[in-house]
């Protein structure tokens, strides 16, 4: 069975739910959470996405996003998915929900329209990402990766350019 996650309206409150790749396909607006692992050297833990992925494969992101389940609280999904695509216990992080806000971008035959969860943590340990979610990994410091962004915009996913600056203002990632 395909995976089903949540429908939501823009307050967040639950509309319904539905079959993940098929929701993306009809542009439907669905809770969805992003994490930023720091490090306490203040560098920021980056994946880059697998080429497998059915949409923005082999892009630079976050630590960590993805959706709650059906069945599942926030917390509960943050906890889950960090292990599983990184590696590394959700309880050694201290994560902490920072903001939220919507977006969505057209990505061709898809639609990315979310309701996205910000959550922050500190790690100092090394992960270890399941191959198949994960296609490689790096700590970098976040002046490091805003220049990156800056000359090669077109290798980072859309949506954690709006988080990392969205992060800023909350922390002063320097």
């Amino acid at each position: 069975m395909e995976e089903e996650i949540i429908l939501v309206d823009e307050n967040d409150k639950e509309v319904g739910i539905g079959e993940k790749l098929e929701v993306h396909r009809q542009g439907k607006l669905h809770r969805a959470f992003s994490i930023l692992i720091f490090n306490s050297k203040g560098e920021i833990l980056i994946q880059k996405r697998p080429r497998s992925k059915y949409h923005s494969a082999g892009l630079w992101s976050n630590t960590c996003c993805s959706h709650p389940r059906s069945n599942e609280t926030l917390k509960e999904a943050v906890n889950r998915r960090l292990k599983e695509e990184m590696g590394i216990e959700g309880v050694e992080c201290q994560l902490k929900e920072i903001f939220s806000f919507v977006y969505r971008v057209d990505l061709g035959n898809l639609t990315e329209y979310e309701l996205d969860h910000v959550f922050i943590g500190e790690f100092d340990g090394t992960p270890k990402p399941d191959k198949r979610e994960v296609e490689d990994w790096k700590w970098i410091s976040p002046r490091e990766l805003r220049k990156d962004i800056k000359e090669n915009s077109e290798k980072y996913t859309y949506w954690f350019k709006i988080i990392l600056d969205k992060a800023e203002q909350s922390r002063k990632v320097n």
